[in-house]
């Protein structure tokens, strides 16, 4: 009978806390959203296995060697982490794991060392996150293989559609000044940096949001990143209705001229010359865009294609599968279960319509310039979020007139989207890093 009683002490199911299994229905509803409903499913898949692992009671996956120490650790372990952090003899476990948290880099690598010489390991997801997000690889690696995959021609072939990818970047740096508002009024209590991690989403940018939030409020990563990757699953339902509020009927149907053809010479010219200019101006900004320009000429050039197809097929979804099971490890129920989650939600989703309404505003507004028409269907997909944008700036376009072919036109302030995403990626750093 003792053995049986030991056995249900020892499994998941006596352990089991309220918040880690409203977070595993959170992992089983992110897994009905990728297989049946087709929601980002590349990376939602991952994320939510990762959510349900690092919330299964007792098994440690998301713990690093110092947190297996303290919940694992024997009375002599314990005792030696008290003097690392300076806490009382009679300190509980609970005040080791807040000492612990809250400790300075010196410290907390001290502990991490002092256990693992115990012959404590970091748990799987831990490792996964130090590898991949914590050290800043996988988004980096990510954008690489989006810069391989991404055609900078209508781009090259339009120009002032760079303008349109500018203006939806308005969407990131107003709900930026959101976040810190509402902070102001004591609705909520983001740091700046917080507030900058959160209005990256607003870019609609996965690898962007999550490249930002690791640098400045990696605690709250998993509530940005799955924010993140969700709206811009949810483009072809968030995006219509605020085309449509902000135009009329014979605006989304005007018909745009062709695109020039651009040269071979030119799209190997422009990720350098982009790469130079932004990095001298802003030099933060360097490693997105110096993977994502390396990516784009790997596939420009044309002398590399094993390297070019290795970036744009293996690497990026083998990378892509470590992401989404790292971003999980931050899916904990004591780091996700809060109002501060809401509030990313809620602030990501008006980051979102802010930036579509901003470029669809700076498409109207060029109209009074411009010497041929520009439906402003496509300022909309100057998000970053490609090629969907551009392909629902195409769909509504169609649906006001069947002739009207806007996928390639609106690629242009698509893949300007992704730079602008970058750029503004960089002065957060820049500012706040």
């Amino acid at each position: 009978m003792e053995t049986l009683i030991k056995f249900w002490h020892d499994s998941g199911f006596y352990a089991l806390e309220p918040g880690q299994l409203a977070m595993m229905f959170v992992g089983f509803l992110m897994l009905y959203l990728a297989i049946k409903k087709g929601f980002e499913p590349l990376l939602l898949l991952p994320i939510a296995v990762g959510t349900l692992m690092v919330n299964i009671p007792g098994a440690g996956l998301g713990w690093s060697a110092a947190e297996q120490a303290i919940r694992t650790g024997t009375p002599e372990v314990l005792d030696q982490l008290r003097v690392l952090f300076g806490l009382a003899v009679d300190a509980d476990k609970t005040a080791l794991l807040e000492a612990y948290h809250h400790a300075d880099t010196i410290v907390y690598k001290k502990a991490l060392a002092l256990a693992s010489g115990l012959g404590f390991e970091n748990g799987m997801l831990y490792t996964f996150y130090s590898m991949t997000i914590a050290s800043g690889v996988a988004p980096l690696l990510i954008f690489m293989g989006v810069g391989a995959m991404t055609d900078f021609g209508p781009l090259l072939a339009n120009p002032k559609t760079l303008l349109l990818g500018a203006a939806a970047q308005f969407g990131i740096f107003g709900t930026v000044i959101g976040a810190v508002l509402l902070t102001h009024f004591g609705i909520t209590d983001f740091s700046i940096e917080q507030a900058a991690a959160i209005g990256i989403i607003g870019g609609a940018d996965g690898p962007t949001s999550i490249f930002i939030a690791s640098k400045l409020a990696p605690e709250l990563l998993g509530a940005i990143a799955v924010a993140a990757y969700s709206y811009m699953a949810l483009v072809p339902m968030i995006q219509p209705p605020i085309m449509k509020a902000l135009t009329t009927e014979e605006e989304r149907k005007i018909k745009m001229e062709q695109l020039r053809t651009v040269s071979r010479l030119e799209k190997i010219l422009f990720p350098i010359a982009v790469l130079i200019l932004v990095a001298f101006i802003l030099p933060s900004a360097a490693p997105l865009l110096g993977m994502f320009c390396f990516g784009n000429l790997m596939k420009e050039s044309g002398v590399v294609e094993r390297l070019s197809d290795t970036a744009q097929n293996a690497l990026i979804n083998v990378v892509t599968i470590f992401l989404g099971l790292s971003v999980g490890y931050k899916m904990s129920s004591d780091a996700f279960l809060n109002w501060e989650t809401i509030a990313i939600i809620a602030l990501g989703l008006a980051a979102f319509c802010v930036g579509t309404a901003a470029g669809v505003l700076m498409a109207k507004a060029m109209n009074f310039f411009s010497k041929t028409p520009i439906n402003p269907l496509i300022g909309s997909a100057g998000v970053s979020a490609v090629p969907m944008a551009a392909r629902v700036s195409n769909k509504v376009g169609l649906e006001a007139n069947p002739q009207n072919f806007l996928l390639m036109h609106a690629m242009g302030p698509n893949v300007a989207g992704v730079i602008g995403s970058a750029i503004a990626a960089g002065v957060m750093l820049s500012y706040l890093g």
